[in-house]
């Protein structure tokens, strides 16, 4: 199996722990949510985390190859005169990449942004901040994540308000835990209204109408998703929605499906266990 398929699947249960780790709060009607709100104030995020210390924890995760090379593509940068600086951050964020690690990616995105202030690269590093948050129960890995995500979301939209992958990234940086979950999920759905398709809109909303206990409401968004390609992500979670709603032989087969899509035995041995739960 590739190697982007396995990071997709692994994605898919750390997900799942973000998935429910999101306030509720947040998914209330607007009455209520003022009310929550107003009974308690939420705390603004802040960024705590370095660079360093992001490509610390990330480098111990890389064979002693991947750490080597990453070593010499940090030390290019240090070495490397003003000018050559950005070539040199753009090959390290490309290199995290390739290596399938988000966070410290995010960073070197990040500061190319600010100096270059193309709303390109606000967007690279937003997406990396919010997938890096995804993947990490870190509470101050998170609120670092969260921070830099809308900063890179706002400058993208207030460079380029009709761009609905900026607006997108900014709605789930709110939702996630940028202060404004409302606004946020009306951004997402702003984008579904001129886009039904789009498909890191539909993903979020079927995500966060998880959360919120809107299963209905989830199985349609995946459903859509589906319909547009046959992917592991949404098929798992649709699963998972199916079964919340006690509708056991639907989500035994998208459970299935999910398992074929992985097409690897190792990698739907948990599968097989939630299906074998629901069939008891």
């Amino acid at each position: 199996m590739r190697t982007k398929q396995i990071v997709v699947i692994v994605a898919v249960v750390a997900v799942m722990g973000y998935l429910y780790s999101l306030p509720v709060k947040g998914f209330l009607k607007p009455k209520e949510t003022t009310q929550a709100n107003a009974k308690m104030p939420a705390a603004k995020p802040k960024a705590s985390l370095s660079i360093d210390a992001v490509s610390a924890t990330a480098k111990a995760g890389l064979t002693p190859a991947a750490q080597q090379q990453i070593g010499v593509l940090e030390n290019n940068l240090k070495t490397a005169a003003e000018a050559d600086k950005v070539p040199a951050q753009k090959q390290l964020a490309k290199t995290w990449d390739d290596f399938n690690q988000a966070a410290p990616a995010g960073f070197y995105y990040l500061d190319i942004a600010r100096k270059s202030n193309a709303p390109a690269d606000w967007i690279l590093a937003g997406n990396r901040f919010n997938t890096a948050y995804k993947l990490t129960q870190d509470t101050a890995a998170q609120s670092t994540y969260i921070v830099n995500a809308t900063e890179a979301f706002t400058h993208a939209n207030q460079l380029q308000p009709d761009n609905l992958e900026a607006k997108t990234g900014l709605g789930v940086a709110y939702v996630n835990g940028g202060g404004m979950p409302m606004q946020g999920i009306t951004l997402l759905l702003d984008v579904v209204k001129k886009d039904p398709k789009n498909h890191e809109a539909l993903l979020n909303l079927g995500m966060f109408s998880m959360k919120s206990g809107q299963f209905e409401k989830a199985v349609e968004r995946f459903k859509t998703l589906i319909a547009q390609k046959e992917e592991v992500e949404p098929y798992f979670y649709l699963a998972e929605s199916y079964k919340q709603l006690g509708r056991k032989d639907e989500a035994i087969a998208a459970y299935e499906k999910c398992k074929e899509l992985m097409g690897d035995p190792v990698a739907g041995q948990r599968i097989d266990e939630y299906i074998k739960e629901l069939k008891k």
